[in-house]
C-alpha cells in the first residue's frame, strides 16, 4: 500500500492522534520526530523513518532507523544506533547518516534539534552559589 493512501486513512483516524481546541493536532506515534500529525513526520506510513530517543541509562542518544527492505519482518524492521560520545560527535554522526547517507534529508534538521535537546537535558544542572550580603 502506498504511503499516500495510508496517510489518507490515518490522518483523521488514529489511536495516536491528540486533538485539542484551537491547537494543531499532535501525534504520539513512534518515529515521529516533532510529534505533529503531518505526512512528513509520520513514522508509520513511510518506508524510511527516523527516531531520536534518550538512552535508557540517561547518558547519550539512540537513533532508530527503519529498514526499507524489511517492512514485513518486524524483528528486522528497525536498526538502532547508540550514540554515547560527546555532543559534537553525536550530532555529526546523525548528520552523516541522515544527510550524506541519502536516508531522509528532509528530517535531518529535526533529528539534530531533537538530539541536541536530549543531550542538553542530560547535562547536570549547576547551582550558582549566592553571595552573602555585604557588611557595612
Amino acid at each position: 500500500m502506498s504511503a499516500d493512501l495510508q496517510w489518507m486513512i490515518l490522518r483523521n483516524n488514529s489511536c495516536c492522534l491528540v486533538k485539542r481546541k484551537a491547537v494543531r493536532a499532535f501525534s504520539r506515534e513512534p518515529n515521529n520526530l516533532k510529534g505533529l500529525n503531518s505526512f512528513r513526520f509520520n513514522g508509520l506510513v513511510h518506508r524510511k523513518s527516523v527516531a531520536v530517543e534518550p538512552k535508557s541509562d540517561g547518558k547519550g542518544v539512540v537513533m532508530v532507523l527503519r529498514n526499507s527492505k524489511s517492512v514485513r519482518k518486524p524483528a528486522r524492521n528497525f536498526t538502532s544506533i547508540e550514540l554515547k560520545r560527546n555532543a559534537r560527535k553525536t550530532l555529526s554522526t546523525i548528520r552523516k547518516v541522515i544527510g550524506e547517507g541519502n536516508y531522509r534529508k528532509d528530517l535531518k534538521m529535526a533529528a539534530i534539534r531533537r538530539a541536541s535537546a536530549i543531550i542538553r537535558s542530560q547535562k547536570p544542572v549547576v547551582v550558582k552559589k549566592s553571595r552573602g550580603k555585604k557588611k557595612e
